[in-house]
């Protein structure tokens, strides 16, 4: 009779079987614990024959109630058993050692505990006793339990329950002496730590001790423990992974940290890269309020300790790590243990170009935690890292000098020949202005490739200066390799203060180049340093030991290979020690000089130069504004004249107040004549015919208002009588601006009232105290904007106003691109998060400079700008005229006034309608029905949705013309102006609108009015619920920081609940990064809703100003060939999978286009003889666009025609390029187009036809 044998896979198999039948707490026991060894099974006779292993004999009436059940269930004619009892206790006897090994994962101390420990069968149980409670905790933390019985399971075929006790729990009691020297680890004495961490946690009595995370570990803040049982071991080499594994240690820093919250759980993604290569790290959190502690927790950078399981993961295509514990490691740092510590002169920053990794805050706190009495900065050629130099001193509160220097490039009399480096140490504020001179005339003067100090230059301006002569690049040891003669080399030296040395390795390249035959080692590197050693001697000078810095230690000379190899060096790789050494370092290092003089060389002569130099700021503290007399009485008068003027001489309490609440700080923090400097330049605009919109806060200032710098009122809502100034004002926070209040007749002499005030707290402006420096940002046509360039320096002076410059440095980006590459071409293969972290080293450094598109820098007239910042030009660019701040404009604007003169396009389209429909744009209604409904339906177009393709009317307004806001328009369905103010501050919001208002509207928590859309919605909400004004104003303002977690403590969520702020409103503000101010969202709707008027109201006027300012892509080509034509473009641009840039700019036309058509209106065909160079021109119902509205025929061109034709028409093709200098590809447009029908090729030719 033929049988199959069969030997489960799984030892769960019985157990399956037996599911469902109905058992008590002792027989589930009993047959969970079966395993079947084998199975034979018999075809013919339908039955199966069971080997079972038990742990102890099952009874015979148990056994046949299981062999029904399973003939019943899997329909088999019979089921025999057979029992094999196996002897737990001997089977675990046979293994123990083994079972340790494998369960101590090579922890020492857990192997001695387990070794030691008494153990005993318990039925199917194991039970382990050891001797203290702090070896029970040891034994917890390392999940001896559940580690054990996995390795059971393993070993012997079959689970069984593991049970860890601890006994004689007096304290901390460890096994006898003798065995003392097995527990005397250092896993062992982190243990302890880690134990005796907890045990203070849990013995806290404040409540906030400690609670246990998701895997199930006790945790505390304060406890180096993130979350897990601990992490002992030593960590594997990330690049020696290679498989799927159990139990694997890693150690390294974290990069980029991911949260996903799921239904049912959260997964938290991080990266960790060691020095070998990068994983991904994922771990698990059903605990929520766990999940957030732990992900608030880890930091970019930090040094952490990892247990889990690399497992290949199928979303990443690669392996990753499990996390089961993560412990924050304390990171290694070098120290200096001298008793008398060095000085190093001769370090560089990220600031000197593309060629040194170390930011200035990370030299100089290493610096001061060495305990060095100073550091020098000396960048290549440039001074800007000295504002970040004095930040860093100033914010984390450091007891070192910072010496403010430059290593220069010197030249003689043609400042194009041959350069060498100098260095340029500053003594005294003296000094620092004769370093700014010069920096200043070397970027403007003497720029040639690097900026060029002549020599003559450094003596006329070396008072307050200490010169010294730098590196191997220096004339010195240059000449010194050149072998010249003593008697040249001691006057070389001579004009320098002390003489400089550096470590040979910094000079190895002189080995290994072939134009230095006689240099061939390191001795013969020392001889170079010898000889300076000698100079010095001979001449009375200091001979300085220097390390010439160029990144912080040892290891991270791999950023500087990285970005020279960017840069072409064929020898980047071959990176000279260019880090910062200790005292002791540098002693070893130049020990061949002799005991005295080595020491008198890198201690004794630093700390004397360091004695010479002053201690002193490279920028003011203060603010400099430019002085003009009288600015406080005439802000002062202005504001009460205007206000009176619309208000009454009888002010109302609400304006007397809110004046007097920005008037005092105003006056009281000089800020009157920044407020009056943009008066006049607002005030310049408007006379000069083109309207000026506010930006940014500026608007929440009810004096800018009376000053007329913004049109924006900040009042609460209310109306006003324009003939007998009747007030009244709506203060409950009921209606959102005044502009959505009903028309009204005044109560006192019946005339129209006015309607304004949109509600904004002033502190949005000044702060809380008034007293942030104001930052007044206007908008002024494109059209006009270098008029107001101009006119500041009719104002301040042509000397007293320069560009505010700007520094661009190496973004994530740019440095992932480098690493990549840098890799690639190594055929190196790393894994991202390894990518990540070697770019994270490669960023921050200078690339280039430029300038802020509308910035402007004001003097003092009184005051030299070199006592703020060196000047020059942007992007070294010599042919250029302008000039800029060599300091980042951010490091002194609270030091010189910066005006934000931008260029827009808003205003000069407003100055175009103006124009063309002759109505003046402030008397626009801003509460005009058929203006407001385009915003919700298309009825005022006199088209249908189906037929325009979209619900408004808002195609081609500004603020609302993207599909993005139409998307809002149609979710919310505004009804009011206020309602288009938060429909721009979500717009221009950060995890306002998406993910956030959008949901919330949707599912009804809250209305469009409720929904947090701009800054000063959280405080008004706030304050309106009773939360204290300042922390109404610190939340409000922490969400143009990006630092809401901050604020929002546990107290803080706790105290808001108490005042009725509901849930919904937390998690919405807990959710946003970056909130809009609403000041800046009004002026931007104002001028929105002006041009929207006219779309309504002048249609041929607002396309044409449209197509003329805007529409770039606009092409008469396509556009005049009709209304099917423009309807086939869309469609064949819609059906594109990934349409390209220029096809979306083009759909952005043709829909406006559309639109138009469908209104009743058409486009005409470019005329050479009536269309202008760069304007359409209106017609009854139609427009005729201008010549440079043909595709390839460029504003010159055009306007050659135009001058062109004035002497009356072409009369050949030839005689049209002679009049107007048209390039050949225009010729060709404007034959494609029609333009050129019936015209001769040739004069010549018309005569013989």
């Amino acid at each position: 009779m033929q049988k199959y044998c069969i030997i489960p896979q799984q030892g769960n198999v019985f157990w399956q079987l037996v599911q469902g039948m109905a058992l008590d707490e002792d027989q589930k026991k009993l047959l969970r614990s079966c395993i079947i060894k084998h199975v034979e099974i018999s075809l013919k006779t339908n039955s199966w024959e069971m080997l079972l292993q038990t742990r102890q004999l099952i009874p015979q009436e148990l056994l046949v109630e299981a062999g029904n059940y399973i003939r019943q269930k899997c329909r088999i004619q019979k089921v025999v058993f057979y029992q094999d009892v196996v002897d737990l206790e001997e089977s675990i006897d046979k293994i123990w050692k083994k079972l340790v090994h494998h369960t101590a994962n090579g922890n020492p101390t857990v192997r001695h505990l387990l070794l030691h420990a008494k153990r005993q069968v318990d039925g199917s149980r194991l039970v382990l006793e050891v001797r203290g409670g702090l070896s029970g905790e040891i034994l917890r933390a390392h999940s001896v339990s559940l580690m054990m019985k996995k390795y059971l399971e393993e070993l012997l075929g079959y689970g069984i329950d593991v049970e860890c006790r601890a006994v004689d729990e007096e304290g901390d009691s460890l096994p006898q002496a003798t065995d003392r020297e097995v527990f005397m680890t250092p896993e062992y004495i982190e243990a302890v730590k880690q134990e005796k961490q907890r045990q203070q946690v849990q013995s806290s009595s404040h409540g906030a001790a400690g609670k246990k995370d998701a895997h199930g570990s006790l945790v505390h803040s304060s406890s180096p423990l993130v979350f897990g049982r601990g992490v002992q071991g030593d960590p594997l080499p990330i690049a020696e992974i290679d498989g799927e594994a159990r139990n694997v240690i890693l150690q390294g820093t974290l990069g980029e940290v991911k949260g996903f919250a799921f239904a049912k759980t959260n997964l938290l993604s991080f990266n960790l890269a060691d020095d070998t290569d990068g994983i991904v790290c994922k771990a698990f959190f059903k605990d929520g309020d766990e999940f957030s502690r732990v992900q608030d927790a880890l930091k970019t950078g930090m040094l952490v300790k990892i247990h889990g399981s690399v497992q290949f993961d199928k979303f990443q295509n690669d392996f990753v790590l499990m996390a089961n514990s993560l412990y924050k490691m304390t990171p290694p740092q070098r120290e200096d243990h001298a008793a008398v510590k060095r000085v190093e002169l001769h370090a560089h920053t990220h600031m000197s170009n593309m060629d040194a990794v170390v930011s200035v805050k990370d030299l100089i706190k290493t610096a001061a935690r060495w305990g060095w009495p100073a550091i020098a900065v000396t960048d290549h050629g440039v001074v800007q890292a000295f504002p970040d130099a004095a930040k860093t001193l100033n914010e984390e509160k450091l007891d070192i000098k910072v010496i403010y220097g430059m290593e220069g490039y010197l030249v003689g009399e043609n400042y194009e020949q041959k350069q060498a480096n100098h260095i340029l140490l500053a003594k005294n504020p003296r000094g620092l202005r004769n370093l700014y001179q010069m920096v200043s005339l070397s970027h403007l003067r003497y720029l040639h490739r690097q900026p060029r100090l002549p020599r003559w230059l450094i003596t006329e301006y070396r008072e307050g200066l200490i010169v010294g002569s730098a590196c191997e690049a220096g004339e010195l040891i240059r000449a010194i390799v050149a072998q010249q003669s003593d008697e040249e080399l001691l006057q070389i030296a001579s004009f320098y203060d002390y003489l400089e040395i550096q470590p040979i390795g910094n000079n190895e390249f002189l080995v290994r180049s072939e134009d230095f035959p006689h240099i061939r080692d390191d001795d013969d590197l020392r001889k170079i340093n010898l000889k300076v050693a000698e100079l010095a001697k001979k001449l009375g000078k200091m001979l300085i030991a220097t390390c010439d810095v160029h990144f912080l230690n040892p290891e991270d000379s791999i950023y500087r290979a990285i970005l020279m190899k960017g840069k072409g060096f064929k020898d980047a790789d071959l990176q000279p020690p260019l880090y910062l050494r200790t005292t002791e370092e540098m002693l070893a290092e130049f020990d061949y000089l002799g005991k005295d003089a080595a020491y008198e060389a890198v201690v004794t002569n630093p700390r004397r130069i360091n004695d010479m130099i002053e201690k002193f700021k490279p920028i003011p503290d203060d603010l400099y504004s430019p002085m003009i007399p009288g600015a406080d009485e005439q802000i002062e008068n202005m504001s009460y004249e205007k206000a009176r003027s619309l208000y009454g001489e009888n002010l109302p309490e609400i304006v007397v107040a809110r004046l007097k609440q920005e008037l005092t700080p105003i006056i009281a923090h000089g800020f009157s004549v920044l407020y009056l400097i943009a008066h006049k330049l607002v005030k310049k605009s408007n006379d000069d015919g083109y309207l000026v919109g506010s930006r940014g806060s500026v608007g929440s200032s009810f004096v800018a208002t009376m000053t007329d710098i913004t049109e924006v009122n900040p009042l609460p809502p209310h109306w006003r009588c324009p003939h007998c100034k009747f007030s009244e004002f709506v203060t409950d926070g009921s209606v959102g601006c005044g502009y959505d209040l009903p028309n009204r007749e005044c109560p006192v002499c019946g005339t129209q009232l006015v309607k304004d005030g949109h509600d904004i707290p002033f502190a949005v402006f000044l702060g809380f105290d008034g007293d942030k420096v104001p930052d007044i940002d206007l908008n002024f046509s494109g059209d006009y904007q270098s008029t107001a360039h101009k006119y500041t320096e009719e104002l301040f002076g042509k000397d007293n106003v320069f560009r505010a410059g700007t520094i661009a440095t190496v973004a994530e980006k740019t440095a992932y691109g480098y690493v990549k590459k840098y890799f690639e071409e190594k055929g190196i293969k790393k894994r991202e998060p390894y990518i990540d972290k070697i770019s994270r080293g490669c960023q921050g450094v200078k690339r280039t400079t430029g300038q802020h598109p509308a910035g402007i820098m004001v003097v003092p007239r009184n005051m030299d700008v070199h006592f703020f910042t060196p000047i020059q030009h942007p992007a070294d660019d010599k042919n250029t005229a302008t000039i800029t701040t060599h300091f980042d404009y951010h490091s002194i604007s609270s030091r010189l006034v910066k005006l934000d003169i931008l260029g827009h396009d808003d205003p000069t389209v407003i100055k175009m309608l103006e124009d063309l429909t002759h109505r003046d744009p402030k008397t626009i209604p801003f509460d005009d029905p058929a203006t407001l409904s385009i915003f919700s339906s298309t009825d005022a177009l006199g088209v249908t949705p189906e037929e325009l393709g979209a619900s408004s009317g808002t195609f081609g307004i500004p603020e609302f013309r993207t599909s993005f806001t139409r998307q809002m328009i149609d979710d919310t369905h505004p009804s009011c102006f206020s309602d288009l103010v938060r429909i721009s501050g979500f717009s221009h919001g950060t995890d306002v609108w998406l993910g956030n208002a959008q949901d919330l509207i949707r599912n009804g928590n809250c209305t469009l009015h409720d929904a947090i859309s701009a800054r000063d919605d959280i405080m008004n909400y706030l304050i309106q619920h009773g939360v204290d004004p300042l922390l109404s104003f610190n939340i409000m303002e922490k969400k143009k920081k990006k630092k809401s977690s901050k604020i929002l403590s546990p107290d803080v969520i706790a105290g808001l609940k108490e005042k009725g702020v509901p849930q919904w409103y937390i998690d919405s503000c807990l959710k946003i990064k970056y909130l809009f101010p609403r000041a800046h969202a009004t002026a931007y709707v104002m001028m929105a809703y002006r041009i929207a008027f006219c779309k309504v109201h002048y249609p041929l006027a607002f396309y044409a100003a449209y197509f003329s300012i805007r529409a770039a892509a606009f092409d008469a080509n396509i556009v005049a060939r009709g209304k099917e034509f423009v309807q086939e473009r869309i469609q064949e641009i819609e059906a594109k999978e990934k349409p390209e840039d220029k096809d979306k700019e083009l759909l952005i036309v043709l829909q406006l286009a559309w639109e138009m058509y469908l209104r009743g209106y058409s486009v005409e065909n470019v005329d050479l003889y009536q269309s202008k160079a760069d304007k359409f021109i209106i017609h009854k119902k139609s427009l005729l666009p201008p010549l440079t509205s043909l595709s390839g025929l460029g504003l010159s061109d055009a306007r050659g025609i135009v001058e062109g034709r004035k002497e009356g028409p072409f009369t050949s093709v030839e005689n049209l390029k002679k009049r107007t200098g048209a390039s050949k590809t225009s010729i060709e447009v404007l034959r494609e187009h029609g333009c050129l029908d019936g015209m001769d090729e040739s004069d010549q030719l018309a005569l013989f036809m």
